[in-house]
């Protein structure tokens, strides 16, 4: 199946995107449900099941397996309730006209009976973030099986599903999850090599992605698509590539692009025939796609064209589109006037990976007032990210309250000084129950209650918010990704790969930092790397932009000053610290 738009939605935050197929799937748009909270799902549910007058059966969370089934149900009603809508909206002359009008060179040119046949509903894709894999407990105290994990569940409940669509793995290896794909038919081929469901792994670099790819390889299992990600130009949880910048990273990916299929599909085969699975007669395609910072239609035609993207990702900026997305009301005034110094890369995540952050969001509020009242810490009624034994035998989350009074109880123990143990109690309180807070705004959109919760949000947008500055219906954010319009207002946007260079920067210039108060032979070698992979970046930019006549025509004078202007600083920077 062609795909007919350019772009898709990519997972955002745990509730943000987690009902958007129900509002895009019948116009044709890829859109991707996060997996990780299944309380949350299972509540949203019976709020579809009552706008769509369909029967509603509750899944306790004291049946076995609930978890997989919630995550099952919820995804089979997603299909049902998108496939009714597309199919009404096909009854239609103005619903046909709507869904062409959305599409990049968008004018119905034969007739509606012919134009049918080209419609398709836009693939309803799920996303597992490998690290939240926790284990799990029965009634008795005693620690289920791993294929009770939450990412094996959660891989369980859409295996088991309707859906034919995609499974997206976010945050690198995970062996154990990895290899219980091969417990599920649906993601082996067919003998015309088609799958009923496919496997998409994000990576932001080429050698990560070789080595994942060749773990599925070898079980017979297909990686249909890399997607790949700026490190820090990005929503979510930011994965620095050390100095390596997108550009060079997606010329990696398309001139290598039938080296990792050379190199995947024998051992692909071998993995099928060891398993006595069909060997398709037709061989499988490997897809790319990017996403991070992308603010322009010229953008999107510069992957496209320059790099050979099959699809681009556009996050953030459709947190803007209530027609699209599940943001609350008062996070989206926050969202409209943000700008550059209200975005910026927090340390609030339990994970201890950076994480993109609304500076004044009210989950961080609350939890100030938390701190303020002399009780830090969440009181952690989700636990999907509890994954610490430092105090105890079953996992707690570094966000909770237990883990901070514990933490910051064996801190006082140390008897450090003032201002040593106040950094230390702050790096303690400033994690943030963001499993909760990512969906809130989820439960506050839809009426539902929050005494459970409380209705702190947290949201995570990335940097290129700062350039959208108001509401936007579906139409106005196709137009604008499609060249017909154009809805930033502000003239002083940088092109996506300056930003991402600026963000590097600033990243760089800290690990000059924490070099200063913590230097080895092995951290300054990782320094070095990273100064390194950044010159050879801006090198590459250099000589590219000045091969491409036809993009980025206005910012040309502006973006090579900045690039010698960068490659100036860091090499300052280089020699302040004697590197």
């Amino acid at each position: 199946m062609t795909k007919l738009h350019q772009f898709h939605i990519p997972v955002m935050g745990i509730g943000y995107t987690l009902d958007t197929p129900i509002k895009v799937a019948q116009f044709g748009i890829d859109s991707v449900v996060s997996l990780v909270d299944d309380e949350l799902m299972e509540k949203l549910r019976k709020v579809y099941c009552n706008k769509f007058q369909r029967n509603y059966i509750e899944i306790s969370n004291k049946i076995n397996d609930y978890r997989a089934k919630r995550i099952t149900s919820f995804l089979n009603l997603l299909q049902d309730i998108s496939e009714e809508k597309f199919n009404h909206l096909k009854k239609s002359s103005q619903g046909i006209k709507k869904y062409f009008r959305l599409l990049h060179g968008s004018q119905i040119d034969k007739p509606e009976s012919a134009a049918i046949h080209q419609m398709h509903l836009g693939s309803i894709d799920v996303n597992i973030m490998t690290k939240l894999d926790k284990e799990n407990y029965n009634h008795k105290k005693e620690v289920l099986p791993t294929t009770h994990n939450d990412a094996h569940a959660a891989l369980r409940g859409f295996a088991k599903s309707k859906l034919n669509s995609s499974l997206i793995l976010s945050a690198g290896m995970n062996p154990k999850l990895f290899s219980y794909f091969e417990d599920f038919e649906d993601f082996f081929p067919d003998k015309a090599c088609n799958f009923n469901k496919k496997i998409i792994i994000k990576v932001s670099d080429y050698r990560s992605a070789l080595i994942q790819g060749k773990f599925f390889a070898k079980k017979g299992l297909w990686v249909s698509e890399f997607r790949i990600e700026s490190g820090l130009n990005c929503g979510g949880h930011a994965f620095s590539t050390n100095g390596m910048l997108l550009g060079p990273i997606l010329a990696e990916f398309r001139d290598k692009k039938e080296d990792i299929f050379n190199e995947l599909y024998p051992l692909f085969i071998k993995g099928l025939q060891l398993k006595n699975k069909n060997v398709p007669i037709t061989k499988p395609t490997i897809r790319l796609s990017a996403q991070g910072g992308v603010g322009t239609a010229e953008e999107q035609e510069f992957l496209i064209q320059h790099y050979k993207i099959d699809s681009v990702g556009w996050g953030t900026p459709f947190l803007l589109v209530p027609q699209a997305t599940t943001v609350d009301q008062k996070t989206i005034k926050k969202l409209i006037t943000a700008r550059e110094s209200d975005l910026y890369l927090s340390n609030i995540s339990p994970l201890g990976v950076p994480l993109n952050n609304l500076r004044g969001n009210s989950k961080d509020l609350e939890k100030k007032t938390n701190i303020n009242n002399k009780r830090p810490g969440s009181s952690c009624p989700k636990k999907y990210l509890a994954q610490n034994k430092e105090f105890t035998n079953h996992n707690i989350c570094t966000a909770s309250r237990q883990y901070q009074h514990l933490k910051i109880q064996a801190l006082q123990a140390e008897k450090l000084s003032t201002e040593i143990y106040q950094k230390r109690v702050k790096k303690i309180t400033d994690k943030s129950c963001i499993c909760v807070g990512l969906g809130t705004s989820t439960l506050l959109k839809h009426n539902l209650d929050t005494s459970r919760e409380g209705r702190g949000v947290s949201i995570c947008p990335g940097p290129n918010l700062a350039y959208f500055s108001k509401t936007m219906k579906l139409t106005n954010i196709c137009d604008h990704i499609y060249h017909r319009d154009n809805v930033i207002e502000r003239t002083d946007r940088p092109n996506m790969y300056i930003k991402e260079l600026r963000l590097y920067l600033k990243d760089f210039k800290n690990k000059i930092q924490e070099l200063e108060h913590n230097r080895s032979p092995k951290e300054e070698k990782q320094v070095k790397k990273y100064a390194l992979n950044l010159l050879n970046s801006i090198k590459y930019y250099r000589d590219n932009f000045r091969e491409l006549p036809n993009y980025f025509i206005a910012q040309k004078k502006q973006i090579s000053k900045e690039l010698q202007l960068t490659k100036n600083h860091i090499e300052a920077l280089k020699i302040k610290a004697k590197l």
